[in-house]
């Protein structure tokens, strides 16, 4: 049920943000994709199809105090299984090499599981669908350490701009600063799942989000790659410490269509679908 959930229904935060963009946009191409995407959500959700004919790669962020992580794949796996037979989900999981298909939407390593591990006394676990048009226009810019504040803008200025209408804007930018190349990633990954209005607890983070919100609107690639005044709905930055040499910057597009769900499993066997 939460797979199907998120594959049908989007959040309530992207459908608001959405639907402001819209109000908000002043390029009449703009206005009709904007349009469309919410005569397809509405569609979707009438119908209890999946909005996107993408059903992605799937990913769980599990979070919880104690976890016992070989059951806990087991039973995500199965899940993963059965819904792509029931809501349906479109086969999408291949080989590397071979390209053969799984036909069920798992394989080695997929889904992808982000466990973290932290003292709350409940568990959550929150389902995200992505498609590849996204998650092939993100990238990696390892900075020169001088190039500061204003090599992390030129970067993601430039990420956006050579994209274009791939990653299907109105898009939400995920970015990780700092840290090693794969724990990077990770971060970006991390801030995937974080409301979109939600700013960053520390100040001067949750301003750069801000202005990178700004500038990316301001580069006119608009929804779709159509032009417009909204490319993107939200900017989000998780960082690490990293070292003294380096600036590692992650940036992970999510499209429109940000479907995730979450489950809240309380202490007394209670759930509850967020």
């Amino acid at each position: 049920q939460l797979i199907r959930k998120a594959a049908i229904e989007l959040p309530s935060d992207v459908k608001e943000a959405l639907r402001k963009a819209y109000k908000g946009e002043t390029s009449k191409i703009g206005r009709i994709q904007l349009k469309a995407i919410l005569e397809n959500i509405a569609a979707a959700e009438r119908a209890g199809k999946p909005l996107c004919q993408d059903t992605g790669l799937i990913s769980f962020y599990v979070r919880g105090r104690s976890i016992d992580r070989i059951a806990v794949e087991k039973v995500l796996r199965r899940a993963v299984v059965r819904a792509s037979r029931l809501v349906p989900l479109r086969p999408s999981v291949v080989h590397p090499l071979t390209r053969l298909n799984t036909g069920n939407n798992t394989g080695n390593r997929i889904p992808n599981i982000l466990w973290m591990l932290e003292d709350i006394d409940h568990m959550e676990v929150t389902v995200v669908l992505k498609g590849a048009g996204s998650e092939n226009s993100s990238a990696l810019y390892m900075l020169p350490p001088g190039e500061g504040v204003k090599g992390i803008k030129r970067a993601v200025l430039e990420a956006v701009v050579k994209t274009g209408g791939q990653p299907c804007p109105p898009t939400i930018l995920n970015l990780g600063l700092g840290g090693t190349l794969d724990l990077t990633f990770k971060m970006a990954k991390m801030a995937l799942v974080r409301a979109l209005g939600k700013r960053h607890p520390e100040a001067e983070i949750a301003s750069l989000e801000r202005e990178l919100l700004r500038l990316v609107n301001d580069t006119g690639v608009g929804p779709m790659g159509l032009g417009g005044k909204n490319t993107a709905l939200e900017v989000k930055i998780e960082y690490a410490h990293g070292h003294t040499a380096s600036l590692p910057v992650a940036i992970n597009f999510q499209c429109w269509a940000d479907r995730r769900a979450t489950l809240k499993m309380h202490s007394d066997g209670s759930t509850e679908i967020l």
